[in-house]
């Protein structure tokens, strides 16, 4: 089948809950986007305010709280809210990769030994338990008798504790004051079992992706999932295995190949008008999904405007599924910068989205 760039983005933004149906819930919203990035907990918030017909900003903490949700390093080892009963699959998928027993992140970060001591303490040390950082690190160095590795386990980036996440013998638990804590999923999550087998989760994980960011490419999901770290031989089985049984189909996507899931194919096809204008806040999934590298989203010259250093990802005006902008708020409003080969905006649907998310005036300028 032959699709075009405005059918899939037309087609995504209603898949991702852009066009703001009634009933939808932090949960479902985060099971749709597979997951959220939790990096910096209000983009969260944000993400979740943007497609709801009411705003609000509370919605992921609550979700949280119920423990229908978890956070946790995952998709490029970066903290996520990922639903409780999906985790364990997300992970598993970062697991096989073992991303850890490579000889350049053993030597940058920490050594098979090292990490494999680190493991088995907390194994042990967080089932039933919720420790801050320092208290993890205490009871881990009283554990193994090994001073050096208080060091390791100090580091800001937490880099030697995500194989723990990713291995799910590690998640965050309710912050204690502005105190990170850690605890394990089987202490969040009621009825956890551990991480199935990677066959197992790539029938879940793949199709959700693509259920949300299809039609897409083998590569794309690889560089969202784990920076296209997984093991290739894995990486096209799984993708195979589910072409075959049917799951998926190959499409083109004005002339490049690409995999959809079966399911939405009349979907993409008959794919309403574009919505219109959205702001959306930043490390929205809109654009981590497909990559800021995907040049149906954004115009490569002006990712670096989007996606900054060290790792921020900016607030984005989205105008026919492709960003036409960036944007702030301010103190009477959102300051709102169009690319000029975008095209025009309507400034009145700028305006009905600054008044939905809350902020008053909309002053534009074009870039």
């Amino acid at each position: 089948m032959e699709f075009s760039v405005e059918q899939v983005l037309a087609w995504r933004m209603r898949r991702q809950f852009l066009d703001r149906p009634d009933g939808v819930s932090a949960a479902s919203i985060v099971s749709r986007l597979c997951g959220l990035q939790a990096q910096v907990a209000s983009a969260a918030e944000k993400a979740i305010a943007a497609r709801l017909p009411t705003p609000a900003f509370e919605t992921a903490g609550e979700a949280l709280q119920r423990r229908e949700l978890i956070k946790v390093w995952a998709m490029r080892g970066t903290l996520h809210l990922l639903t409780a009963g999906a985790a364990a699959s997300y992970l598993s998928l970062m697991a096989a990769a073992r991303t850890w027993e490579k000889g350049s992140w053993q030597k940058t970060f920490a050594t098979t030994a090292q990490l494999t001591a680190i493991t088995d303490a907390a194994r042990e040390i967080l089932p039933g338990r919720v420790l801050t950082r320092e208290q993890l690190t205490a009871e881990i160095l009283k554990h193994t008798g090994d001073e050096p590795l208080a060091e390791l386990l100090g580091s800001g980036w937490g880099t030697v504790l995500k194989p723990l996440a990713w291995q799910g013998y590690l998640c965050n638990g309710p912050n204690d004051g502005n105190r990170v804590t850690f605890t394990s999923p089987e202490t969040w999550i009621d009825g956890w079992t551990g991480l199935p087998d990677p066959e197992v989760a790539a029938e879940l994980v793949i199709p959700a992706y693509l259920g949300a960011f299809g039609p897409a490419t083998m590569e794309s999901f690889d560089q969202w999932l784990i920076r296209g770290a997984s093991r290739k031989a894995s990486l096209k089985s799984w993708f195979a295995g589910l072409t075959r049984s049917g799951v998926l189909t190959e499409v083109s996507v004005d002339g490049q190949m690409r995999y959809a899931r079966t399911c939405d194919l009349d979907d993409i096809a008959s794919a309403g008008p574009p919505l219109p204008v959205r702001l959306l806040p930043a490390f929205d999934q809109f654009l981590l999904g497909p990559g800021t590298r995907d040049p149906d989203v954004i115009a490569p010259q002006r990712r670096a405007l989007i996606s900054k250093a060290a790792g921020w990802i900016a607030p984005v005006v989205v105008a026919a599924g492709r960003v036409a902008g960036t944007w702030e708020p301010t103190d009477d409003g959102v300051a709102v910068t169009l690319f000029a080969e975008a095209g025009p905006v309507s400034s009145d649907e700028l305006a009905a989205e600054a008044l939905h998310l809350g902020h008053g005036d909309v002053l534009v300028t074009t870039a």
